[in-house]
């Protein structure tokens, strides 16, 4: 195994059985959809994959674009490298498709308003985008799924409620129902279509159904979610009301359910959370799995199997959430309104073991669940997807396993919407790179910062000011695969009180068990820009732990300050990460303090020329007869172009005074991160940010994943080998 693969295998995959060990899904590829926009569009406008289906040959993806009003396509015939095939445009938003054969069939959403909604099913060539039939729903649709042997084809006409009226509480009519509609060879009979009424089922505002999603099994019954209504309801492939039931409520405990922006805390608790399922799937004739997601009374947090008589079969509770949690992608901003917010839920049988694959919107993972025993799952692994997941496609034929990421974050400059295919491997997992996981207490983490390498193997690590009420020193076991946070040492006052108004961005050692920590200050929040010296428990000492900036420094700073701080001797290195208001373009300072002398000095270092925002410094470490630098853009995927890292010899260290001229130091190139960064099949992450290296030169680094706020939650923590050898 490749020395950039030595920390990359999953934690959970450690749980399954050792006849599984070396099957595991990984990722191989990532397409972002504004691929398939013509020539000459606007690529700045919004894009979204929602919901994904593939032609009976497995090579062609086909996916609705709801703000573009089309259907996507993408070639996979090489899974590896998938290829753009353009859009379809639509007489409105696409809200689902399933593919039969060759041809799509499409949900389009007509409605001119919430009282008057109106939909067409479409069937449409795949190859030519050729409109072969269309179906007048009488509503507007939402989920659709087709039946196995490709007859007919089931529609969630949902006519759903507005938000905004009475703080969307239902009944708002017209009341939606189910559509049943059979399939010719590539077209539709829209003479067959029966609506089944499903009102006077629900107990929670029976004459408004609300159905979200369908699923159809082999007997050809149709599985209906009435999620705001909390409700289940089985349709014979004849239109009758097979059974119906409401879908229960769940008593969460230990949980994170306050939105103080600012710190992990899962001590809380929520007795009777309504499900209110969002999609389901059926596992066999019998059994169907369902994503409780929740709406305005609910969400539960994690999954439930049904018998089809209404029997729980299997309830997550909090365990999907908590490994969740335990990878640091868990959405605190998000600990009021449902959590990870599981939202789809996929089946379907690879190399003879049946899975359920759970999609979690807000934390951007996909749980893959053997459900051989439908009674007791076992999570296998945790899979990284993009921003958003809300549509799976399982391809078994190939070994492939499809996300379409819905979330394109293009207006705040962030990564664009991707579809993301994995591919189950006879391999180690290679997802997560870093996890919580036996640890004594339930232990959250994310927006990893500096980094720090000590002696047998640690790494220690720092959050930033994402969670600022929490700030946190992680002790890191990377002889562990994953590597693994077995402490998590929360930073201080003499007072015992959380150490607020820091944001930690780099970490030293002290020689004496203790840290040096680098505090990137905003004068504007009282945010000082700051030297903390800490203890090995985790305390800043009042006055003495505590190093600000000479006036010098002051007189010419901006919020972007400190990223990253090492020790070399007696002497505290600091990068600024951006100009300050005396740099000269695109040179930046590297900051010194000695510790003796209290002496501050400062040298200045040349960043490359953005192509597109900004380049940045983000840690600074030395090693040997060096130190290293890494250097960034802001920049995500493909739009990515610098994350470096570069050496500086200490022999051009050599501070000058502060308020005259400073040298200019050389730099070197070391590496280029981007394929590193791509080698795991997912796009760009823009934050490099954390950088430790070993006495015997092996080097780690590790991005930020902004605390899992507009971003997957995706964390790479990798080994990139001997930062000393020239062919590492």
């Amino acid at each position: 195994m490749s020395a950039r693969f030595l920390c990359l295998t999953s934690a959970v995959a450690l749980t399954a059985g050792l006849a599984h060990a070396e099957m595991n899904f990984n990722r191989i590829a990532s397409f972002a959809t504004p691929l398939n926009m013509a020539a000459g569009e606007d690529t700045k406008r919004e894009t979204s994959p929602e919901i994904i289906d593939v032609t009976a040959d497995g090579m062609t993806l086909v996916y609705t674009d709801s703000p573009l009003e089309a259907l996507g396509r993408v070639d996979i015939t090489d899974p590896a490298n998938p290829q753009p095939l353009g859009n379809i445009a639509l007489p409105g938003e696409p809200t689902s498709v399933a593919v039969i054969g060759a041809t799509a069939y499409v949900g389009v959403n007509t409605s001119e308003s919430y009282t008057a909604p109106s939909g067409m099913l479409k069937a449409i060539d795949v190859a030519t985008g050729a409109e072969l039939a269309s179906c007048d729903l009488g509503g507007q649709p939402d989920s659709i799924a087709k039946s196995k042997d490709g007859a007919f084809i089931s529609v969630a006409i949902e006519n759903e409620r507005d938000e905004d009226l009475d703080d969307g509480l239902i009944p708002q009519l017209p009341a939606g129902n189910l559509v049943m509609i059979n399939t010719t060879k590539g077209g539709l009979d829209c003479a067959s279509l029966k609506m089944v009424d499903l009102r006077g089922l629900a107990d929670i505002a029976p004459s408004d159904p609300e159905p979200e999603y369908v699923s159809i099994n082999g007997l050809g019954e149709t599985v209906i979610s009435l999620q705001e209504n909390n409700h289940m309801v089985v349709v014979s492939k004849d239109g009758e009301i097979v059974n119906h039931f409401s879908a229960g409520a769940v008593d969460l405990t230990n949980i994170d359910a306050t939105d103080e922006r600012a710190i992990l805390s899962f001590t809380e608790s929520q007795m009777g959370r309504l499900r209110e399922p969002d999609a389901v799937a059926w596992i066999d004739d019998d059994h169907f799995a369902t994503a409780n997601e929740g709406d305005y009374n609910g969400g539960s947090r994690g999954w439930t199997i049904f018998n089809k008589n209404g029997t729980v079969v299997y309830e997550s509770g909090t365990d999907f959430e908590h490994a969740i949690v335990q990878i640091g992608h868990y959405p605190d901003k998000r600990s009021d309104s449902k959590g990870v917010e599981p939202e789809s839920v996929t089946f379907d049988v690879f190399n003879g073991t049946p899975y359920v694959f759970v999609g979690a919107e807000r934390a951007s993972v996909v749980g893959v669940y053997n459900v051989t025993n439908p009674a007791a799952p076992v999570l296998e692994q945790l899979l990284p997807s993009g921003v958003g997941p809300e549509g799976y496609v399982t391809i078994p034929s190939r070994n492939l396993l499809v996300s379409a990421n819905e979330k394109d974050l293009i207006e705040d400059g962030g990564a664009r919407a991707h579809v993301m295919i994995f591919e189950q491997q006879e391999a180690p997992a290679v997802y997560p790179h870093l996890t919580s996981e036996g640890m004594g207490e339930l232990t959250g983490w994310g927006a990893i910062s500096g980094m720090v390498a000590d002696k047998d193997g640690i790494v220690w690590a720092v959050n930033d000011s994402f969670y600022l009420f929490q700030p946190t020193i992680f002790k890191i076991d990377t002889n562990q695969t994953p590597a693994r946070i077995v402490d998590a040492i929360r930073v201080v006052r003499q007072d015992g009180n959380p150490a607020q108004q820091i944001d930690m961005e780099g970490i030293t050692l002290d020689g004496k068990g203790g840290f040096y920590v680098a505090s990137e200050g905003r004068t504007e929040r009282v945010i000082p820009h700051a030297i903390y010296h800490v203890s090995a428990e985790g305390v800043i000492k009042n006055r003495k732990g505590e190093i600000g900036l000479p006036p010098e420094l002051m007189a010419v700073e901006k919020r972007f300050g400190f990223e990253g701080i090492t020790r070399v001797g007696d002497t505290l290195w600091m990068p600024v990460q951006r100009e300050w208001k005396d740099d000269p373009k695109n040179h930046v300072k590297l900051v010194a303090y000695n510790l003796k002398t209290k002496e501050w000095g400062a040298v200045r270092y040349e960043k490359a020329e953005p192509t597109k925002g900004w380049v940045g410094l983000s840690e600074i470490t030395a090693h040997g007869d060096y130190v290293y630098i890494i250097e960034r853009d802001n920049q995500h995927d493909a739009r990515a172009v610098t994350k470096k890292i570069y050496r500086v010899a200490l022999s051009e260290m050599v501070p000058a005074p502060l308020g005259g001229a400073l040298p200019v130091v050389k730099k070197e190139l070391v590496r280029d991160l981007i394929p590193d960064l791509t080698s795991t099949g997912g796009y760009v992450l823009d934050k490099v940010e954390g950088l430790a290296i070993f006495e015997d030169g092996t080097a780690i680094f590790s991005t930020d994943n902004d605390g899992v706020d507009d971003h997957s939650g995706e964390t790479i923590f990798m080994n990139i080998g001997n930062i000393e050898s020239r062919n590492f």
